[in-house]
C-alpha cells in the first residue's frame, strides 16, 4: 500500500473539514477584527498618514528651494535683429535658482511643531473612533447573544405549550374539559411559533449588524461563543473624575488647545523681520545673444539678499493676535465643559452598571418564583384542582421572567462596555 498517498489524502480531508467548519467568535475576536477591518478606523489611520506627510512638508520649509525654467523664443521682423542685431532673432535660455530662508521670525519651527501636534490630534481622533467602534462591537455582539438566548427560550416555551396541549387533548378526549381550554393553548402555540420565526429573523439581522461593524459586511456564516452566564458583579467606587482624563476626547482637546497657542505664536512672528538669500544662474543661446561681444552664447548669475521689516499696518497684525487669544480662551472653556460632561457620563455609566446588577438579582428572584409557581400549577393540574388556563398563565409568567433575566444580563454586558469606554479603558 502507498502509505504516503493515504496520509496525504487524510490530511487533505482533515484540512477540508477544518475550513468547512463555521467559525466561532468571541467578543475579543470581534474587537480585534474591528480594529483591523472597520472602515471608520481605517479612515482614521489614513488621516494619521496624511498628518505625517504634513510633518515632512513642514520640515522641508527649512531647506533651500531649487527651481529651474527653460524658455525659447523666435522674434519676427521688425523686432528680431533690430538695433543692428542687438535684439536676437531667436534664442533659448535656462535658469536655475536657489532660495534659502535664513530667519522667518520662528515660523518654520512653529510650523513644524504645529504639524507634529496635527499628528497627535489625528492619533487621538483614531483612539476616539476606536473606542466608539469597540462599544458598537460590544453592543452588536451581545445583541446576537440576546437573540440566541431568546430563541432557546422560545423553543423551551413552545415545548411547554406542546406538553400542555397534549395533556389537555387527552383530558378533552376523555371528556374531562371543554374544548375552549384546548383551543386557548393552540392559539398560544401559534403565537409562540410566530415569535420563534421573528427571533430567527432577528438573529440574522443581529449577525449582519455585528458583521458590518467588524468589517465583514453581509456575512452571517459564523457563530458566537458566549451566552449570558457568568459573574455579574458591581463595580467598586473610585475617583471617577480622574478616570475621565483617560478619555481620548480630553486628550484631543488638549492637543487642539496647544495648536491654537502655537498659532498665536506664529501670528506674533509676523511682527519680526524675515531674512532670506537667493542665487540664480542662467544660460542663453541664440543668434548674437551675448550683449558684450555679439556671440551666440551668454552665461551669468546673480545673488540676492532680502530683509523684510514690518513697520505699520494699522493694527491688523495686533488684532489678529487678539483674535487668536479669544479663540484660545474659547477652546479652554470647551475643554473645561467637556471635562464636566465626561465626568457626568462616567458617573452615569457607573450607576447604570450597578443598577444592572440589581436588575439581574431581581430577575433571578422572579424566575425562581415563577419556576416554583409553574411547578405547583402543573402538580395541581394533574390533581385536577386547577384548569389548563391557570397553567397557561403560569407558563406565560415563567416565560416573561426568563426573558427578563436574559435582557438584564445583556444590559449588564453592554453597560459594562459603556463604563469601560467612559473611563477610557475600552481601546
Amino acid at each position: 500500500m502507498n502509505f504516503r498517498l493515504i496520509f496525504t489524502l487524510a490530511a487533505a480531508l482533515a484540512a477540508h473539514h477544518t475550513f468547512a467548519q463555521t467559525p466561532v467568535l468571541t467578543v475579543e475576536d470581534c474587537q480585534r477584527m474591528a480594529i483591523e477591518q472597520n472602515k471608520k478606523i481605517r479612515a482614521a489611520q489614513y488621516q494619521i498618514d496624511a498628518a505625517n506627510a504634513a510633518v515632512k512638508s513642514a520640515a522641508a520649509n527649512a531647506y533651500p528651494a531649487i527651481d529651474g525654467s527653460v524658455m525659447g523664443a523666435y522674434l519676427g521682423k521688425p523686432i528680431g535683429g533690430a538695433l543692428n542685431g542687438a535684439i536676437p532673432e531667436y534664442f533659448g535660455s535656462a535658469i536655475v535658482s536657489v532660495t534659502q530662508p535664513i530667519y522667518a521670525g520662528g515660523k518654520i519651527q512653529l510650523g513644524k511643531a504645529a504639524a507634529a501636534k496635527g499628528v497627535n490630534i489625528q492619533q487621538e481622533q483614531k483612539a476616539l473612533t476606536t473606542a466608539e467602534v469597540l462599544l458598537n462591537v460590544n453592543k452588536a455582539y451581545w445583541q446576537v447573544v440576546q437573540v440566541k438566548e431568546k430563541i432557546i427560550l422560545a423553543k423551551k416555551y413552545q415545548e411547554m405549550l406542546q406538553g400542555l396541549q397534549q395533556e389537555l387533548k387527552n383530558a378533552y378526549d376523555a371528556g374531562l374539559i371543554y374544548k375552549n381550554d384546548l383551543l386557548r393553548v393552540e392559539v398560544n402555540l401559534n403565537d409562540a411559533s410566530l415569535r420563534l420565526t421573528q427571533a430567527n429573523d432577528g438573529l440574522v439581522m443581529a449577525k449582519l449588524a455585528l458583521a458590518q461593524v467588524t468589517g465583514m459586511p453581509g456575512q452571517t456564516d459564523f457563530n458566537i461563543a458566549d451566552s449570558v452566564s457568568g459573574n455579574f458583579n458591581e463595580v467598586a467606587a473610585q475617583e471617577l473624575t480622574a478616570a475621565a482624563e483617560n478619555r481620548p476626547e480630553i486628550r484631543l482637546l488638549h492637543q487642539v488647545l496647544e495648536v491654537e497657542q502655537l498659532q498665536k505664536k506664529m501670528l506674533k512672528a509676523d511682527f519680526l523681520p524675515t531674512i532670506g538669500v537667493s542665487a540664480a544662474g542662467l544660460a542663453t543661446g541664440g543668434k548674437g545673444v551675448n550683449i558684450s561681444n555679439g556671440k551666440d552664447f551668454m552665461g551669468s548669475w546673480y545673488g540676492l539678499a532680502s530683509i523684510n521689516v514690518p513697520i505699520f499696518d494699522w493694527g491688523k497684525k495686533a488684532n489678529k493676535v487678539k483674535e487668536q487669544s479669544f479663540k484660545i480662551a474659547a477652546r479652554q472653556q470647551e475643554l473645561e465643559n467637556t471635562k464636566e460632561l465626561v465626568g457626568l457620563e462616567v458617573q452615569q455609566a457607573y450607576l447604570a452598571l450597578n443598577q444592572s446588577v440589581k436588575k439581574i438579582q431581581t430577575s433571578r428572584l422572579s424566575l425562581e418564583q415563577a419556576t416554583e409557581n409553574l411547578k405547583l400549577a402543573n402538580d395541581r393540574l394533574k390533581a385536577g384542582t386547577i384548569t389548563g388556563k391557570d397553567v397557561l398563565e403560569a407558563q406565560t409568567i415563567w416565560q416573561q421572567a426568563y426573558s427578563s433575566i436574559i435582557d438584564s444580563k445583556v444590559e449588564y454586558k453592554i453597560n459594562e462596555a459603556a463604563y469601560q469606554k467612559a473611563i477610557g479603558a475600552l481601546k
